[in-house]
């Protein structure tokens, strides 16, 4: 049906008018009250009904009025993700707005992202939102264990869910990488693969991720009967030609580490030249763990052993739970973890 009706323009019928509901109505055979329902996400309609209203809305290039709707209703259809700029995996905020966008296609939701490269400032943005009602939920990345934009939402009691845990006593909606899991499947295959020193490179110490880490890494070397020796924060957290340099300068060491876990792939590209530029050759002299999140790295190195963090999949699960979370469900039950994938290759 919809696959044969052609778009005039974004928004527009055939005959240079606005597509509105009734335009949907007259090509489905469906009543305007099931079109604009299925619009809004109705569940109790049939997978083919909501299909056959999204193929027409598209082919139309059917946009709500989002002033009408807020004037009707008070919701803005919008929800806003908050985008901390101090993200260093690669390809993170490309894939993240790619897997929101997937997760809201053909639902009345809209995106609007609004990247912050200073933290302090990304609480701005949430006292924005919260003043202005210019979103209905807003998802934040990169959490702190006191986070002040997580206090703000729930003080407001605003919808919101967040990429990353708190240690905040009241309940909030979240989903999170298991970064725990990831630090001891790293510590032991390196000490499965007769390792017996380890390094932990890991970034940002103002994030719960990063003590999460950190804890599990020292807990497992621990239990591995293994040196583990944790990088100063302010040295990982360095620019990529500092990191270099630390490759250079651990390749020098007599007693240096042999083996290596690196939570971003930027980090441990800008670590392996430094290693190689001081003469060691990975998986002979040392070897190295990192956390994955795009195919760089294992196209230079195919066999460099990583553990993968699906950001696209965290975008569109961030997504449905922030709208279970508008609808009203309770935020206990909206807390999830991605379980990390190991990627063996040597």
């Amino acid at each position: 049906m919809a696959g044969t009706i052609k778009s005039s323009g974004q928004g527009t019928t055939p005959s240079g008018q606005r597509a509105t509901l009734r335009t949907i109505s007259e090509l489905t055979g469906l009543s305007q009250s099931t079109v604009s329902l299925s619009l809004r996400g109705g569940t109790a309609l049939k997978e083919e009904t909501r299909r056959k209203v999204a193929e027409a809305a598209e082919a139309v290039g059917y946009v709500p009025d989002r002033a009408g709707v807020r004037l009707r209703t008070g919701k803005t259809n919008v929800v806003a993700l908050v985008l901390d700029g101090g993200d260093d995996s690669i390809d993170f905020a490309r894939q993240m707005i790619q897997g929101i966008g997937n997760a809201i296609r053909g639902s009345r939701y809209h995106l609007t992202v609004i990247p912050e490269f200073v933290r302090t400032q990304s609480v701005d943005t949430v006292r924005y939102i919260l003043d202005n009602r210019t979103a209905d939920g807003v998802i934040i990345t990169h959490t702190a264990p006191r986070d002040r934009r997580v206090q703000l939402l729930m003080d407001a009691g605003f919808p919101f869910v967040s990429h990353g845990r708190t240690e905040f006593f009241t309940q909030h909606a979240y989903h999170d990488f298991h970064s725990e899991v990831f630090a001891s499947l790293a510590a032991e295959r390196l000490a499965a693969k007769g390792c017996r020193h380890l390094l932990l490179l890991v970034g940002d110490d103002s994030t719960t991720n990063h003590h999460n880490i950190v804890t599990a890494f020292q807990r497992a070397t621990a239990r591995l009967g293994v040196i583990g020796t944790v990088l100063d924060s302010a040295v990982a957290r360095g620019r990529p030609d500092d990191i270099r340099q630390l490759g250079q300068d651990i390749a020098r060491q007599t007693d240096r580490p042999d083996g290596i876990v690196c939570d971003s792939e930027m980090r441990a590209i800008a670590l392996i030249g430094g290693l190689q530029d001081g003469g060691l050759m990975l998986g002979r002299d040392i070897e190295m763990i990192f956390k994955q999140t795009s195919d760089i790295l294992p196209t230079l190195f195919p066999k460099l052993d990583s553990i993968v963090e699906d950001v696209f999949t965290a975008g569109e699960e961030l997504t449905r739970l922030l709208v279970r979370r508008i609808n009203g469900e309770a935020p206990e039950m909206l807390q999830t973890l991605f379980e990390p994938t190991p990627r063996w290759r040597s």
